[in-house]
């Protein structure tokens, strides 16, 4: 009989990558989506074609119309599927949506990932759950560490953060945004479930999440949007920095690698940071160099002397503990790679391509 699946926000990057990896390896997959990206995002945020290939390509998907902020339907969608485990990827994903759409941003991430527990805890409490969250739940806080500034980044000045941050960086008393408070908010529901009903929980702290199938736009997804940019030629807006800030990219298939080991060795209330690490490090300008060797495309950008509230300097994670943990798993593809394929992605879609 093959596993159960569930998987929330499944025409998303993450969710699409989990449908994916689990229905090539025999699991039946339902997800749940109701492409509140078009809503959020408008056209260039929909990702209704993501779906469709989904569905076009696995028979063992099923795609569920829902909106998890519906709490009835999603305790008698998870009561009727009894899935073996669940992995919660849908969001409201903007830090600048958040501020204008306070209500929908907590309904959905707060909320949300509430009904999903609650339904899981009545249902399949034994099922692993698997919350993406995401590395904004430090705040601001990692802007504390002290900084060395080089020609084209920032990097951590202290030796103790060579590696990057690790789970035990505090979480409160720094600013988040308002998405980054709804994410918390969630994380440590997360956690609690864990502990309080003895469940297997996990959250996922994120850096930088991309890859191909990734519906990246200027709120949301910073380096496929950016080598979207490239690829049409738009202008790139920096947002403060110097265009030196620095992020750590993992691509959708490597979590889909680890959430693979934690479903089948799960443990209870764990955190952990998913990344690229220091070697899938890049600085906004770097991007730019980067992208431009593949596209052969010149950047065009423009820079405004002003970064957004809670945003990073440099943020690298720490993957020390989930490499411990699950010795088996570690990142699989490097930076040239992800570019590559995000490149190649964007030019099918739109129909450009180098030369064009």
């Amino acid at each position: 009989m093959p596993k159960k699946l569930l998987v929330t926000g499944s025409s998303g990057l993450i969710g699409s990558e989990i449908v994916e990896y689990f229905c090539l390896e025999g699991w039946t997959v339902s997800g749940m989506d109701n492409n509140m990206r078009a809503a959020f995002f408008g056209p260039s945020g929909d990702t209704r074609w993501n779906q469709t290939r989904l569905m076009e390509r696995h028979r063992n998907f099923d795609h569920i119309e829902l909106d998890i902020r519906d709490r009835l339907r999603v305790i008698a969608e998870i009561v009727r599927l009894k899935p073996d485990a669940i992995v919660h990827a849908a969001a409201q994903p903007s830090h600048d949506l958040a501020a204008s759409r306070p209500f929908d941003d907590f309904d959905i991430n707060a909320g949300g990932t509430l009904n999903l527990l609650e339904a899981a805890r009545r249902a399949c409490p034994e099922a692993p759950f698997v919350l993406l969250s995401t590395n904004k739940v430090y705040g601001d806080a990692p802007n504390e560490i002290e900084l060395v500034e080089n020609d084209t980044r920032y990097d951590y000045a202290d030796d103790a953060f060579e590696n990057g941050i690790a789970e035990d960086f505090r979480i409160d008393r720094s600013k988040h945004s308002l998405f980054g408070a709804s994410k918390v908010a969630a994380d440590i529901m997360v956690q609690e479930y864990g502990r309080y009903f003895d469940m297997p929980t996990v959250c996922l702290r994120g850096g930088c999440l991309t890859g191909p199938n990734h519906s990246g736009v200027e709120l949301h997804g910073f380096l496929s949007y950016l080598i979207r940019c490239n690829l049409e030629r738009r202008t790139y807006k920096v947002y403060g920095y110097k265009g030196k800030q620095v992020r750590d990219n993992i691509h959708s298939n490597d979590v889909a690698r680890f959430i693979k080991r934690f479903i089948e060795s799960p443990r209870s209330s764990e955190v952990y940071n998913i990344g690229g690490g220091r070697g899938n490090s890049i600085s906004i300008l770097e991007a730019f160099t980067l992208i431009e060797s593949i596209s052969g495309t010149p950047m065009k950008w423009e820079y405004v002397d002003a970064n957004r509230a809670g945003d990073h300097i440099c943020y690298i994670s720490d993957l020390t503990k989930a490499r411990s943990h699950y010795p088996g798993w570690d990142i699989s593809k490097d930076l040239f790679t992800i570019f590559t394929e995000i490149y190649e992605a964007w030019a099918g879609r739109t129909g450009k391509a180098q030369g064009a």
